[in-house]
């Protein structure tokens, strides 16, 4: 019996991603478990396993499309002896749709061989399956929705551009003349067309923006004007962890087991540390009600190319500095060769954004959720202080803590902050 191979949900919010490359052709014998497979999401590139023994009778989905919804057929493993001409092949996602309820993303093991009720002619359109799924959904008619994709093809915001129109007729819209959307309206209320219109086109290049820029772009809008930041800042001295620091590379062993501790480490363990110090800051808001977490997972900012990963060092305040800083350097490495499973970079309780390195005296940052917090860390610099009434030079860096004002008040703030300025300020207290 022939076996659909399914496009599958790599997160539990997942809807769709991009079937990268192939790595088996028709006709190819694979065993279950064997990889045939890349595919991309706003993340990162994940490998698709074969389900079952068998040969590869047909592949839908062909390198590099974009946009395919989790559930939708992409390939099919035949047993020996068996005929392709007798499969069922569908183009829509293994999901029930209806107009009332939302789709839910469904793994590729149990998916259920339904398709959408979208009707006939439309199956004759050239849409994408996100589009297909919210114009099911909003009983839209996709004969009157204008396509801006390529090939002519109704993408996700053309659909969008309908539903900001009340549902109406969209015929008249064009590339040219872009549609004001939540999508494309940025700041001063213009819109992608009202800004094109303000440059003259020989004066600039149009980059498109792969998945994980959107996102990236689409997460800290919605944080920045759903999430009530305030901020607190604190100058602290970094002598006597810069001190520590270097007597426990100095012990470092050659070979297995050497490390090289970075200042970011830490800072993560004292972050850490701090916030089971401070347990009421170590929550998520809900309007269900506060998530009150029992360790310290703490996120922190890695850039890459087009954008940046928050992998999660989870319970990291049950581990040492040596392994904390082994596993950031795992996860730093495979972030920006985009290899993380979701699991690596998803959830934490609070973030680090580390930009000393850089050379950036204090700046903050945009708390990311599901956190209440982010640590926004400057570069260690020799500064005149006053000390005991006299003038000295200490190595200092300014650490501000942006919070969620629904999930933490301003002085439960405060005294996060103390409590990681006491940490890095007497580090001894970060091996105990």
């Amino acid at each position: 019996m022939a076996t659909a191979v399914l496009m599958p949900a790599l997160s539990p919010t997942m809807l769709e991603g991009k079937l990268a490359k192939w790595l088996v052709n028709v006709g190819d014998k694979v065993s279950s478990g064997d990889v045939i497979a890349e595919i991309e999401t706003d993340k990162a590139t994940m490998e698709v396993e074969a389900t079952d023994d068998g040969i590869i009778g047909k592949i839908i989905i062909s390198d590099g499309t974009d946009s395919v919804a989790v559930g939708t057929q992409i390939a099919f493993i035949l047993e020996e002896g068996e005929d392709i001409s007798a499969i069922h092949v569908t183009t829509t996602p293994a999901v029930a749709i209806s107009s009332q309820t939302p789709a839910t993303p469904v793994a590729a093991n149990n998916a259920p061989q339904t398709t959408a009720t979208i009707g006939s002619s439309d199956n004759r359109i050239k849409a994408s399956p996100l589009a297909r799924r919210i114009a099911a959904q909003n009983n839209i008619d996709l004969k009157n929705v204008t396509a801006t994709g390529t090939n002519n093809r109704i993408v996700k915001s053309d659909i969008d551009a309908v539903i900001a129109g009340g549902g109406q007729n969209n015929t008249q819209q064009t590339k040219q003349s872009a549609p004001q959307t939540a999508q494309n309206i940025i700041g001063g209320g213009m819109s992608d067309a009202e800004i094109l219109t303000t440059y003259n086109a020989d004066d600039y290049e149009l980059v498109p923006v792969d998945g994980m820029r959107k996102i990236i772009a689409k997460r800290l809008l919605e944080s920045k004007t759903t999430i009530p930041h305030f901020y607190v800042s604190a100058d602290i001295e970094l002598d006597a962890l810069l001190k520590l620091r270097t007597q426990l590379n100095n012990r470092s062993p050659e070979g297995n087991g050497a490390y090289k501790l970075s200042v970011n480490d830490f800072v993560i363990k004292a972050v850490a540390v701090a916030l089971q110090q401070i347990p009421d800051a170590n929550v998520t808001w809900t309007t269900a009600g506060m998530l009150k977490h029992k360790y310290s997972d703490v996120g922190v900012a890695v850039s890459v190319e087009g954008g940046l990963f928050t992998p999660v060092i989870r319970r990291a305040e049950q581990k040492s500095l040596v392994v904390i800083s082994n596993e950031m350097k795992d996860l730093a490495k495979r972030a920006r060769s985009r290899k993380l499973m979701p699991q690596e970079y998803q959830g934490g309780t609070t973030a680090v954004s580390n930009l000393g390195m850089f050379g950036v005296k204090n700046f903050s940052a945009i708390v990311n959720p599901p956190h209440a917090s982010i640590f926004a860390i400057g570069a260690g610099e020799q500064r005149a202080i006053v000390r005991d009434g006299a003038l000295a030079i200490a190595t200092v860096m300014s650490a501000t803590l942006s919070v969620d004002h629904r999930a933490v008040d301003g002085a439960l703030g405060a005294e996060l902050l103390q409590a990681f300025k006491k940490l890095i300020e007497d580090p001894m207290g970060l091996l105990l």
